[in-house]
């Protein structure tokens, strides 16, 4: 098999986030995608290990940002590669509140959705976060940033905890 026919797929980058007890998570994924127009429902993948993947369920609700092409590495490297768990990663890019309770970053993001959870599946390593529509937002009129985009101009790398990753 040719895994490397995988990422012929298309992605973006988005931050999902929520917020439960207290405490504040967020991080990059590439795997979000819409599902349904009726109702408006869109689905997350977020790998089981990452902090925000618990918040999201305790929270019953998470924010999707869809990151946009202005954002460089240190943006992506603040939601991507540290931990909610010891590090604030809304601290030094703006923090403001979604419809759903969920802390967003709304610096370098054209759009925003915040849901309401539905359903949870477990896919191995990840978990998939399905959730109905309540708020949606154009922020900008930037375009949005596409993993394609973020290997080839920004040299980012795959972390391990990626959907996409390949060891």
């Amino acid at each position: 098999m040719d895994a490397t026919a995988l990422f012929k797929m298309t992605y973006g980058l988005y931050v999902v986030s929520a917020e439960a007890d207290g405490q504040r998570a967020g991080c990059v994924v590439n795997t979000a995608t819409q599902v349904t127009s009726t109702p408006p429902r869109v689905m997350v993948a977020v790998n089981k290990e990452n902090v925000t993947a618990g918040v999201i369920a305790a929270a019953k609700a998470f924010t999707v940002t869809v990151i946009d092409k202005t954002a460089d590495m240190p943006y992506i490297g603040n939601f991507g590669f540290r931990s909610s768990a010891t590090y604030n990663k809304f601290e030094h890019y703006g923090c403001e509140t979604s419809a759903v309770g969920s802390p967003y970053s709304p610096e370098h993001v054209c759009a925003l959705l915040a849901c309401k959870l539905v359903d949870t599946v477990d896919v191995g390593t990840h978990l998939l976060f399905i959730g109905d529509v309540v708020d949606a937002q154009k922020l900008s009129d930037e375009e949005p940033l596409t993993y394609a985009y973020y290997h080839a101009v920004l040299k980012g790398k795959t972390p391990p905890k990626a959907s996409s990753y390949q060891a």
